[in-house]
């Protein structure tokens, strides 16, 4: 009899001592993982290093730089169809202050297109070939406004995931350098120092996307310019003279 209650409280004390480890153990789990869940994406990017700093004043100078540009662009690259067909009307007309009409209603256009028309207005009675060349020139000097500080995208481009990888790879570095004086070569040791340092070269890589992105996006907005302005040029040499139109097209 005294050994059946001893094997009675032996089990008792067995299943409390086994549920109160399961309890810790779950209580453990829960605040694993409310440490991690408390862990805000400030605190997680700066686990990246001290590189993590020239990458993030090269994404807020790409944004602002492509922000910038898109707006200017988008202005100046704005056609109005209704502007040049008045001053085709214009210039069609018999009226003696054709031209100074016609250029006072190319200067009503604040785009690229009124600037390269203007020109165009202003050097008629010059041969055909140096409308043209005049008219040509503007719009270089246009596009080349477009493109002020565009290359600098692609310099971000390149220059933000180098930025990330050498972090990482000075990251690693270190890792190892303070395995090999603590001889302690525990896998939490390795990853838990490589992921902080590949933070770095995730950063880098998403603001070299960013930057190549807008760089290609906002170059293809300017070659769409300069294909529609050689219509327009072509469209106004056929205006002021049908025969040399004929002969270019």
């Amino acid at each position: 009899m005294k050994q059946t209650k001893k094997h009675i409280l032996t089990a008792i004390f067995l299943i409390s001592a086994g549920l109160l480890n399961a309890q810790v153990s779950t209580n453990g789990s829960k605040e694993a993982f409310k440490t991690v869940e408390e862990i805000s994406a400030i605190d997680f990017l700066m686990k990246g290093g001290v590189f993590l700093i020239p990458i993030a004043l090269l994404l807020f100078y790409s944004t602002y730089v492509a922000v910038e540009r898109f707006l200017y662009i988008r202005r100046m690259t704005a056609q109005k169809k209704e502007v040049i067909a008045s001053i085709n009307e214009i210039l069609k007309s018999g009226s003696e202050q054709k031209i100074q009409n016609a250029l006072n209603v190319a200067s009503q256009d604040q785009t690229a297109f009124g600037s390269v028309i203007q020109e165009g207005i202003q050097s008629i009675g010059r041969p055909v070939s140096q409308i043209e060349s005049n008219m040509e020139k503007v719009a270089n000097i246009e596009i080349s406004k477009m493109e002020k500080n565009l290359n600098h995208l692609g310099l971000i481009a390149g220059i933000a995931p180098t930025l990330g990888f050498i972090g990482t790879i000075s990251g690693v570095i270190k890792i190892f350098y303070n395995i090999s004086i603590s001889e302690n070569v525990s896998i939490g040791n390795i990853s838990g120092g490589l992921y902080e340092k590949m933070i770095s070269s995730g950063s880098g890589l998403i603001v070299g996307i960013i930057a190549f992105t807008a760089y290609h996006i906002l170059n293809g907005i300017i070659d769409n310019y300069a294909l529609a302005i050689q219509k327009i040029n072509l469209e106004f040499v056929k205006l002021i003279d049908p025969k040399d139109g004929n002969k270019a097209k």
